[in-house]
Formats: C-alpha cells, structure tokens, sequence
C-alpha cells in the first residue's frame, strides 16, 4: 500500500493528539484562510507548513531525538526574552553614542557583540541608516532568512511569499500596506537578506525624544521598524 503525504501528516497529527476532519484535509488554500467550521462540529487543519511542522516534531519526539521541553523553552526565549528587545538597545544606544553608531554603521556584528548580542542567524549582520531621504527596508526574497539574535523569531508575514515577492516589486504599495506612506521624494531601498547576511535597519530617532534615556528609547523601538515597515514615534512602541 502507498502512502501519501497527506496520510503521514495526518498520522502524526493524530499521534500528537489532534484531529484533522477528511473535508478539511482536503481542502484547498482559500479554505485554510478560515479557522472555524460554520457547523462548529469540526477542527480546522493547520496549514501545510504547519502540518509539516508539527509531523516533523512528532516523529523526532516520538524517536527519542528531540526533547519537546527543549524546544518549547527554545521557543520562548526567542519570544519572550530575546524578541526584538535586543535590537532594541542597539538602536537606542546608536541614537545616544555617536561613536557607538559609527561603528554600527561600518561594523555591525562587532558593534552588536559589545552589547553581548550574537551567534547563529546573526554572525555577519549589516546595519543600514534611515534618514529624512532614504528609507530601508528589509525582505529575504528565498525563503525567511532573519537575525534571530537580536529581532527574536520572525513574523508569520514576514516568512509569506506575498512580503518576500511584493517587496521587491512594489515597496511603496507594500510599506503603504503597514500604515506607513512615505513622501515622494523618499527613496526606498530594499535589502535582501541571505544565509551569510543578515540587515537590520537603524529607524530615524523621532523628534521630542532629547530628554528621554537610552532605556526609555530602546522601549519605543519595535521589530517593525527594525526591518522597514513602520517609523519610530515618540509613542510606547507595540508589543
């Protein structure tokens, strides 16, 4: 007997403690945009990425190789302890020190590790500067590279192929997408990330923000700004 990838999927869901309904792991695409059946009666498949995923993990768990503890607390540091809070600081420090943001600019992994941030996903890191004439923004147009040291785990948009496409095709349509217009005459540049480099964006420092300490402006940067989509303001940055 054949078996499917569907059926491997499904089978290590199932192993894993969740049910895929038959109408729903056939279904196409478009469907996977809803994430409730209408008749409440059944479970909505996780996208194929996810399916992927989530057999990988239960086959490597299930084979004794993986610990599903350590991944969790893998998981969470990268949310809860890394996230963009490293990054952060490395903005906010570029705005107070002078000398701090030259060597940022012209060696940024150096620059970085005197703030104790590197490794993996982040060994060759490249920092590119906003300023009232050039915006930039950054896009991994393969597949989802991104410096995990100091922005924490990327986004789900970020890793879509509609970002990773559009960005480079239309980044004003995109940028307009997020809530950010920029004026004509600001020039875009877009930066693709790769397996050896990775960028980050130092966002202009808002105006009004002269008598605030480097820990209050490191709290109004976000991940959002660090890659391009958004401005920094002189409000508390989101979550």
């Amino acid at each position: 007997m054949t078996t499917t990838r569907r059926d491997l999927l499904t089978g290590a869901l199932t192993a894993a403690g969740a049910t895929v309904s038959p109408r729903l792991s056939e279904a196409t695409p478009a469907d996977h945009d809803h994430d409730h059946d209408p008749g409440g009666d059944t479970q909505a498949a996780p996208s194929d990425p996810a399916l992927r995923a989530k057999a990988l993990e239960s086959v490597l768990v299930a084979k004794g190789l993986v610990d599903r503890a350590a991944l969790d607390a893998v998981v969470d540091a990268y949310e809860h302890q890394i996230g963009p809070r490293n990054g952060a600081r490395v903005i906010a420090r570029a705005w107070v020190d002078p000398a701090y943001k030259q060597r940022l600019l012209t060696n940024a992994s150096a620059a970085i590790a005197e703030l104790g941030f590197g490794g993996e996903e982040g060994e060759c890191m490249v920092v590119v500067e906003n300023t009232p004439r050039v915006h930039n923004l950054v896009v991994c147009t393969l597949c989802s590279c991104y410096p995990w040291p100091v922005l924490g785990l990327p986004p789900v948009w970020y890793k879509s192929a509609a970002y990773r496409a559009r960005s480079v095709i239309d980044p004003r349509g995109v940028l307009k997408e997020f809530g950010l217009e920029l004026e004509p005459e600001v020039e875009v540049r877009v930066w693709d990330s790769t397996a050896e480099v990775r960028y980050l964006v130092l966002p202009e420092r808002p105006a009004g923000t002269g008598k605030l300490n480097e820990a209050q402006l490191a709290a109004l940067v976000s991940r959002d700004a660090m890659v391009g989509v958004a401005r920094v303001t002189s409000g508390p940055a989101e979550a």
